[in-house]
């Protein structure tokens, strides 16, 4: 009996791995759901994604939210494609459903059908000649799924150094119109990435009662040494465990 699996990936608390899980129930209701908190952009680390393709065997189907959560480098997400794909594993893009493994392998056997075939021709020169061409359609149908996945992994990385990009540029349009980024001494600044981090740390810190030391609290809260200790004094104040200078 196959089994299809949705692995679910966030980077930063600002990510929501709640939306990666609802569109991957939606698409398979059934799925078993691997929940993975990974800071940093190489493939390699990603634990419980080793574990589970460990795990699936052939006939078994992976569904992603995109090929960012596979892996946001181009050469190590086709290299684990194709791996996958090799082993008879279904992939499932949400976000890029033209590269679903379905497609491809429909028509690569469709190909290989027409390759297995005898050929209804007498001469064995010709019947070569077809046999060459049938090989070289499928090396070129590969090398096109080659192309097509590298050009999503790139079209994400791209995606992600834009919106980099267009921070930078949005901080220093707000200081050469006079705008100091930041916030007045004394003032906090509330803001939805300031909230979901602090709500990680009441639940995860050891000083709240979770499991997390401070460092790996910061880290795999996504944010820095000096924001973790800062929101860390808030929330203290804020449960009246420490009183405001």
């Amino acid at each position: 009996m196959s089994n299809t699996w949705a692995y679910c990936r966030i980077s930063t608390p600002k990510q929501s791995i709640d939306r990666q899980i609802r569109n991957a129930k939606a698409f398979a209701p059934d799925c078993i759901v691997v929940q993975e908190i990974y800071t940093g952009t190489k493939f390699q680390g990603r634990e419980l994604f080793q574990k589970m393709i460990q795990k699936v065997k052939p006939g078994d189907t992976i569904i992603f939210d995109s090929v960012s959560r596979m892996s946001r480098d181009a050469e190590e997400g086709y290299q684990t494609y194709m791996e996958l794909y090799n082993k008879g594993i279904e992939l499932v893009f949400l976000k890029e459903r033209h590269i679903d493994t379905a497609s491809y392998r429909e028509s690569t056997e469709q190909l290989k059908k027409m390759m297995g075939q005898e050929l209804p021709i007498e001469d064995g020169d010709l019947s070569t000649m077809i046999k060459a061409i049938m090989q070289a359609l499928e090396t070129y149908q590969m090398r096109m799924l080659e192309r097509n996945i590298r050009l999503a992994f790139e079209q994400s990385e791209k995606e992600v150094k834009d919106l980099q990009q267009r921070t930078k540029e949005g901080i220093q349009t707000a200081i050469r119109n006079g705008k100091t980024p930041g916030i007045e001494k004394g003032r906090k600044l509330v803001t939805k990435k300031s909230i979901q981090a602090k709500e990680y740390i009441k639940k995860h810190s050891k000083a709240f009662g979770g499991e997390l030391t401070n460092e790996q609290c910061w880290k795999l809260a996504g944010i820095s040494k000096t924001s973790f200790y800062k929101y860390k004094e808030e929330i203290e104040m804020e449960m009246g465990l420490k009183h405001q200078k």
